[in-house]
């Protein structure tokens, strides 16, 4: 999740926005690799795409609440790796590698 301090800090876009990228580099490079090590199991595409379009969703949801009520970047970057983390496994094991 550096990835948004690098979006918010130095590409100067919104807690929201920044929030979204970060979240879908990090999503792309789990999904990959749990495919491989985690999980051990083929991948599946369309299930991914329904993980990441609830969790993206969340994602923003998270930096926009931050966006509108000046949260320290800080507090946007720990809810939401503790959100990804706990929702995404389950997300995870239910809609890509049933």
């Amino acid at each position: 999740m550096g990835s948004l301090g690098c979006f918010y800090e130095f590409g100067s876009l919104s807690q929201s926005l920044s929030n979204l990228l970060g979240f879908l580099i990090a999503v792309t490079f789990s999904y990959v690799m749990n495919a491989k090590f985690t999980f051990q199991k083929q991948r599946n595409f369309a299930g991914y795409i329904k993980m990441t379009i609830i969790m993206a969703g969340i994602s923003w949801g998270i930096g926009w609440c931050a966006d509108q009520s000046s949260w320290y970047p800080l507090i946007t970057l720990v809810l939401s790796s503790a959100t990804s983390l706990a929702l995404g496994f389950v997300l995870t094991k239910v809609f890509v590698f049933r």
